[in-house]
């Protein structure tokens, strides 16, 4: 004997139906049997990444600001002169808005404050870095890809 639910439905149809929702990448399925009604919904996911603008003057609180950054940040403000441009947040530096994409900047490239230098990638949501300098792009201190620490130094525009 097949086990039914409310009766009419058998679980084995219910299984069917699911796997017929989630092979062909349905949102949902309703049946109805006599006065029984059914809907199997699958869940949604995000199909794109999302580009969110990061401010520049996000701030953590002291005890969220690991010590090798400042570390790492000291040496660099003693080797240069010139607007070190820090990561907003922990994520993955991308220098070009897709592998195919020129670079926002290069070294030797001028900027003005407010345009998008970089993207950092943080939990699957590609953040866009505007400058927060007008000046020319003297060094990039972090290579393609890369992973970034909070408040890690990328680049340096005099």
């Amino acid at each position: 004997m097949e086990k039914k639910i409310f009766d009419k439905i058998e679980i084995e149809t219910v299984e069917k139906l699911a796997g017929i929702v989630s092979d062909n990448e349905l949102s949902e399925i309703t049946i109805s049997v006599g006065d029984c009604n059914l809907t199997i919904k699958r869940k949604k996911y995000q199909s794109a990444l999302p580009v969110m603008p990061v401010p520049m003057g996000i701030t953590a609180p002291a005890q969220a600001t690991p010590a090798p950054s400042q570390a790492a940040t000291e040496p660099v403000q003693q080797e240069t002169d010139g607007n070190i441009v820090k990561s907003p947040i922990v994520g993955t530096f991308y220098q070009a808005p897709s592998p195919d994409k020129p670079p926002f900047v290069k070294v030797g490239d001028k900027v003005k404050k407010g345009d998008v230098i970089m993207i950092i990638e943080s939990m699957k949501l590609m953040n866009e870095v505007q400058s927060e300098f007008d000046g020319t792009v003297t060094k990039i201190l972090v290579g393609d890809g890369q992973p970034v620490e909070f408040d890690q130094p990328i680049m340096i525009i005099k």
